[in-house]
């Protein structure tokens, strides 16, 4: 569920993006469902969450009918895309990006004997 900092950060700001954008202009927000399942989850739960997360993107003001909103799920292009683009990633990539770097670094390496 989002947070006052998700609020002040980012919702505040898509919504003013969405009220000053030009009417031809077509915005996506998109709730990242698929994100969320790099850990185990309870698939209910997770249900639950994600239709609280549309509950609360249309409460703090993003109008379906000047934005789309829609779930990660729902666009079995991105599953493909995330197939294809891993089968691309070289670990020679992967070792100067930041993020990964970071991550490897939290992950105990085995020890060899």
């Amino acid at each position: 569920m989002p947070h006052i900092g998700n609020y002040l950060g980012a919702l505040q700001q898509w919504v003013k993006l969405q009220n000053e954008a030009s009417p031809k202009t077509t915005l996506l927000f998109s709730i990242v469902d698929l994100h969320a399942i790099t850990v185990n989850q309870n698939p209910g739960q997770l249900r639950s969450a994600c239709h609280q997360m549309l509950a609360a993107l249309l409460a703090v003001g993003l109008d379906p009918k000047r934005s789309i909103i829609f779930f990660q799920s729902d666009v079995d292009a991105h599953e493909k895309l995330m197939w294809i683009l891993s089968c691309r990633a070289q670990m020679g990539n992967l070792s100067r990006m930041t993020q990964w770097k970071a991550r490897v670094m939290q992950t105990p390496l085995p020890v060899s004997h």
